[in-house]
């Protein structure tokens, strides 16, 4: 596995403190239970992902019934999982100090995972995602991105990030100018380190209007992309799934692209391993597979488990929260690690 670094790590460098530390927009999800007639009167349409101004979300939180909080944004689900798997995971975000800032700080840390960014004093509330889940599983959601905005690199700590195995970043940040600045300190630390940077493409749209500038990420800074389909096949603009492939490899150390119910492929050199989805008895809310896939992914490469092992890991982890409400899993996931050695 290929770290990407002009200063190799040194004798001298210690082990890492945490094996994973993630950089993510810090949201508190809001999910409710809805039907088709409820969405239709929210004036939401379904399946998609919709920003929204404070107003906007007050009127809609308004208009639901009873709803679960708790910490979310997709690279703080992946922490999450994370700790679960048994991995030391760590968080980079920004809340406000207001009583939802205090449901993610409670949560996220509740959870294993350590999180020590100071919180925003004055200025918008914390972030929230209102989550829709209807009967047929799809998710609709609505989000305000509030203060999570605001995270920039006086929020990077040189110890923390240097102290970590991989350093994940979550695409979204690249919508703002200080959360980008805060990603690219980031990768610098890491390197200087000796460590790995991962990289989550995290949504077609988010390609569509940063594809050149990851392309210039990639390049200079990123060792493990983390990709759907679409997002791959968006990034190097081509229709099918082997020219992306064929475009990714050798471009990073590792490529994990997921395919949906067709499982993922993961890409390393010459190495191509193509991982079956893991089964799934009832789909009940998509919301969160994706950052769950990621979290086995990183599990295994920090604990070095083959690499097919890693995408069985992530598929496991990704199928756990198929069956139930919300992206943090219910039950445990460390059982899951011994699973994906004995396939």
């Amino acid at each position: 596995m290929e770290i990407r670094n002009d200063q190799p790590m040194t004798d001298s460098e210690p082990p890492a403190r945490h094996d994973v530390i993630g950089l993510g927009n810090a949201i508190v999800d809001v999910i409710a239970e809805v039907d088709e007639r409820q969405l239709e009167r929210l004036d939401l349409a379904k399946g998609t992902m919709t920003l929204v101004d404070r107003e906007r979300m007050t009127g809609l939180y308004a208009g639901i019934g009873p709803a679960v909080e708790m910490s979310g944004g997709s690279c703080a689900n992946s922490m999450a999982a994370l700790a679960a798997l048994g991995a030391r995971a760590a968080y980079v975000g920004k809340v406000q100090d207001d009583q939802l800032g205090e449901v993610f700080r409670h949560d996220i840390r509740a959870s294993g995972v350590a999180f020590d960014t100071a919180p925003l004093q004055g200025g918008p509330p914390t972030a929230r995602c209102l989550v829709l889940v209807t009967p047929d599983a799809q998710r609709t959601m609505a989000t305000y991105l509030g203060a999570c905005v605001e995270l920039g690199p006086d929020d990077v700590d040189e110890a923390a990030v240097g102290g970590a195995g991989i350093v994940y970043l979550e695409g979204y940040l690249w919508d703002r100018p200080d959360a980008k600045a805060a990603c690219l300190k980031a990768a610098a630390i890491a390197h200087r380190h000796g460590r790995r940077v991962a990289l989550s493409l995290s949504d077609p749209f988010c390609v569509d209007r940063w594809r050149d500038e990851f392309h210039r990420l990639i390049a200079d800074h990123v060792d493990i992309l983390i990709a759907n389909e679409a997002e791959v096949c968006g990034l190097y603009r081509v229709n099918q799934l082997d020219d992306a492939i064929a475009r990714v490899r050798g471009e990073v150390g590792i490529a994990a692209l997921t395919c949906s119910a067709d499982g993922s492929v993961l890409v390393s050199g010459s190495t191509t391993e193509r991982i079956p989805a893991a089964p799934v008895t009832r789909v009940v809310d998509t919301t969160g597979a994706g950052d769950l896939y990621a979290a086995g992914l990183l599990y295994g490469l920090t604990h070095e488990l083959p690499l097919a092992a890693c995408g069985r890991l992530g598929g496991l982890a990704a199928a756990a929260v198929l069956g139930q409400l919300g992206a943090r899993p219910e039950g445990p996931l460390a059982p899951l690690v011994a699973a994906a050695h004995s396939v």
